[in-house]
């Protein structure tokens, strides 16, 4: 018996060990920076709740953090809507087609974050500017220079970039639904739309789970598309949360007041992510 708890514990000690350097003690040492006066290299000073103090003051971080949330929402609804019309497009008896179709849909995951913003930049500001002088319609005219613009663009990048991923996960779940019941549900006179809603909704709820859970935090910790694209221009109104703590950590080299900006958005995501595996977990149950 000793002899298996040892060796228990000598397996998952690699594990525990590489867990806490690389996120247990990160994480104590930003919550203690988060009470100083730290500039990167030196403790100028302990200021107990200074930082945290400050930040219900701070304008640019709360703007961001506004910024932030309205972006996540547009973005979960849409990538979880989208991800599931094509896991439902591609599970449709296609042949090969669908294997290729699968590999198109999945293709912009694979692509980095800093390269699909550099990409999207070059349609926006190039590609939408020759639109807009051949065709003299002002919708295509001046992209990426309002706040309003530059928000529509980083969710139309963010749900390019996590559709297809998202597809993956739907796709998972609707091959596991057991074909009798489809076949149950047609024999019973179900039309396409009542089996949907009837049959594959409720066995695809668990897929909301992880998907919602996925999705939501990808998007609140969004940095690289959001410097790639719009750098947080014009004036700071598309910086979201991550490059505002970035940038107060790296530009500014207030780094103490940067880990209390962490620590805040740590709990704030933390928070919403339990409500939400919460909810879902709950709404699983009922269907």
């Amino acid at each position: 018996m000793k002899n298996k708890s040892f060796s228990y514990w000598a397996f998952l000690a690699p594990c525990l060990l590489s867990m806490f350097f690389v996120l247990v003690l990160p994480l104590l040492i930003g919550i203690y920076y988060s009470f100083t006066k730290y500039n990167g290299f030196t403790v100028e000073g302990f200021v107990r709740f200074e930082n945290y103090k400050n930040l219900i003051s701070d304008t640019q971080f709360l703007n961001s953090l506004w910024f932030t949330t309205k972006f996540s929402v547009v973005s979960i609804i849409l990538i979880n809507v989208i991800g599931l019309a094509l896991a439902l497009l591609v599970t449709q008896k296609f042949g090969k087609l669908s294997t290729v179709f699968r590999t198109i849909f999945f293709m912009p995951n694979l692509i980095g974050g800093i390269i699909l913003g550099f990409i999207w930049q070059f349609i926006f500001l190039k590609a939408f500017e020759g639109i807009a002088t051949l065709t003299g319609l002002d919708f295509f005219s001046g992209w990426l220079s309002t706040p309003e613009t530059g928000f529509w663009g980083l969710v139309i990048l963010f749900t390019w970039q996590m559709s297809g991923y998202i597809m993956v996960i739907y796709i998972s779940f609707l091959n596991n639904i057991p074909e009798e019941l489809m076949e149950a549900a047609s024999i019973d006179g179900a039309n396409s739309w009542q089996k949907f809603w009837k049959v594959k909704f409720p066995m695809i709820a668990p897929a909301f789970t992880v998907s919602l859970f996925l999705t939501l935090s990808n998007a609140f910790k969004i940095y690289d598309q959001n410097m790639a694209l719009t750098n947080g221009g014009p004036f700071s109104q598309t910086e979201m949360t991550a490059m505002n703590i970035y940038n107060t950590a790296f530009k500014v080299q207030d780094m103490g007041y940067a880990q209390a900006k962490a620590i805040i958005f740590l709990i704030i995501i933390a928070l919403i992510s339990i409500i939400q595996l919460y909810i879902t977990r709950r709404r699983e149950t009922d269907l």
